[in-house]
């Protein structure tokens, strides 16, 4: 039985820098996704505290949540794609952090308890809303830190 090494798509291995970010090892990112979905879900619960809603109201913390984490993994990946380097970063932040921090499970949850509520129209809406705002936000995010950095 032959052991692969797991294949990065984002890396080339014809480049000899990306080569580098190759590891024996995946326990320092797990560890880093880890660390980072820790610090994103506390955040997340933050504003879900922050911001409660009634059974078959609209739930604009998971909204915000959502769309907001949308934003700022926009610009993550510009930033690392263009900018930053290093090994833990991508996983840290993106994974973990906003991995943590975004939640659509709960945005189906929320979606349901709308309906069984008997708030459809506030489902509808959400379910909508979110998927509109989420790929608008993601867009922008990449969009205006791909240009700022110009």
């Amino acid at each position: 039985m032959v052991m692969r090494e797991p294949i990065d798509p984002d890396i080339d291995l014809h480049v000899p820098a990306e080569r580098a970010e190759l590891s024996p090892s995946p326990y320092p990112v797990l560890a880093a996704i880890a660390a980072g979905g820790v610090l994103g879900a506390l955040a997340r619960y933050g504003v879900a505290t922050a911001i409660p809603h009634p059974p078959g109201g609209f739930p604009w913390s998971t909204f915000l949540v959502n769309v907001s984490g949308c934003l700022l993994i926009g610009i993550l990946m510009v930033l690392v794609t263009e900018v930053w380097t290093g090994r833990l970063l991508r996983p840290f932040l993106g994974v973990g952090v906003l991995g943590g921090y975004t939640t659509f499970s709960t945005y189906v949850l929320d979606i349901h308890q709308a309906m069984t509520a008997g708030s459809a129209h506030v489902a509808l809406a959400y379910l909508a809303g979110t998927l509109v705002a989420a790929v608008l936000a993601a867009w922008a995010g990449m969009a205006v830190t791909s240009w700022v950095l110009r």
